[in-house]
Formats: C-alpha cells, sequence, structure tokens
C-alpha cells in the first residue's frame, strides 16, 4: 500500500501542470471470466457453472489534459460474483458463490481525436475483504495476495464534454512478466487476474 500511495502522491504532484482538469463520476458493468480451479481435495471437486459472468463498478476519476493528451486517475469499487459446483463422493452436490470486491486505481495516459479517446496504463487492485473458501484447501488463500497490478486499455467517447462513455480491456502482465517487477528500489506484484470488458457511463464537472 506505501507503494500505491507514493505513485498516487507523484500523479497529484503532476496534474496541476495540465491547463484543462475535469472530475468526473461513473459506473457500469464488466463481463469477466470465471476463474477455474485445479482443485480436487481427497473426493472433492470444483467446477464453475459458467465460463463468464457479469459484474458492476462505481468510482471517480480526474481528468488533467494538455491539447489532445490527457491523463486520468481513477479509484473505482468493483464487485464480481462466481458460482461453482463442489461434487463429493456420497454426498449431494451442493452450489456455492464466491464474491470478490475490490478498489481498482487505473491511472492512464490518452489521447483525445475529437469525440474519441484513446487511453492505456497500469492498474492497481486493492481486495476489500476475503472472498469465501469453496472447500478446506490451504491454496484459497492466495486468492488474495494483497496490492498488485495489471492494466487497462480502451476506446471512449465524450459528449457535449459532459458525458463519458468508456469500454476497457483489462488484462495481466504477470504472463509476460512473472509474478513481479523492480522499477528502481520498489517491488510492484503482478497479479494473475483474469480477461474482463468493462462498460462504463460517466458524468464530468
Amino acid at each position: 500500500m506505501k507503494k500505491l500511495f507514493a505513485v498516487l502522491f507523484a500523479v497529484m504532484l503532476v496534474i496541476p501542470a495540465f491547463s484543462q482538469v475535469k472530475f468526473g463520476i461513473k459506473a457500469g458493468a464488466s463481463t469477466t471470466t470465471v476463474p477455474k480451479y485445479n482443485a480436487t481435495t481427497g473426493t472433492t471437486s470444483i467446477s464453475s457453472l459458467k465460463t463468464a459472468a457479469w459484474g458492476f463498478h462505481a468510482g471517480i476519476f480526474i481528468r488533467a489534459g494538455i491539447g489532445p493528451v490527457y491523463l486520468q486517475p481513477e479509484a473505482v469499487f468493483g464487485s464480481n460474483s462466481y458460482d461453482y459446483k463442489i461434487q463429493t463422493t456420497g454426498v449431494a452436490d451442493v452450489v456455492k458463490t464466491q464474491k470478490f470486491n475490490r478498489l481498482e486505481i487505473p491511472v492512464l495516459v490518452g489521447l483525445k481525436l475529437g469525440p474519441l479517446r484513446l487511453n492505456a496504463g497500469p492498474s492497481a487492485t486493492v481486495p476489500i475483504g476475503s472472498p469465501k473458501a469453496l472447500v478446506n484447501d490451504p491454496s484459497f488463500n492466495d486468492l488474495y495476495r494483497g496490492t498488485t497490478f495489471g492494466y487497462q486499455a480502451g476506446i471512449g467517447v465524450d459528449i457535449l464534454n459532459t458525458l463519458t462513455i468508456d469500454a476497457r480491456y483489462n488484462g495481466s502482465l504477470a504472463k509476460e512478466f512473472g509474478n513481479s517487477v523492480n522499477i528502481g528500489s520498489q517491488t510492484f506484484r503482478l497479479d494473475n487476474r483474469q480477461p474482463s470488458i468493462s462498460l462504463s457511463l460517466g458524468i464530468m464537472f
């Protein structure tokens, strides 16, 4: 968390250098690939009921721009729930729901092309609470590892400089760079988040 606050503090110091600064609120939905567990504990196995599930998100953002270039840090609460079938030999099947709540903090760099926008940047994920374990398996403790980093990239459109619509892809960096990267003297842990696509509607002030 200290590393995350240091990054956010550095971003806030840069914002006053931009000539155009707007604040906004946003909300929307996201579709996420349901995590699969290769978990078979004795006579128990776990299988997801769906390959993808919808969730929701809502939060605030700041957009600071110079000409067509802008910087947009955000703080967004997100929640997703996944249903799993627990099968145990000699026992009736049970369906359990696992809920994930998180705070997403992306810092995006964007380019405006008229009303259209392109943006991309790193995104920190801070878990809120802890999901319930589906079975008594120590490996489930790895689901929430503290603050981790991935990325977001997408396209958006502004309407009358007030309404903003965004579509983004949220991805993992772990497959390309491993479980962590070192930048200077700091180590940043990368996540293995499931890929997701989010759609949001916002209002700027």
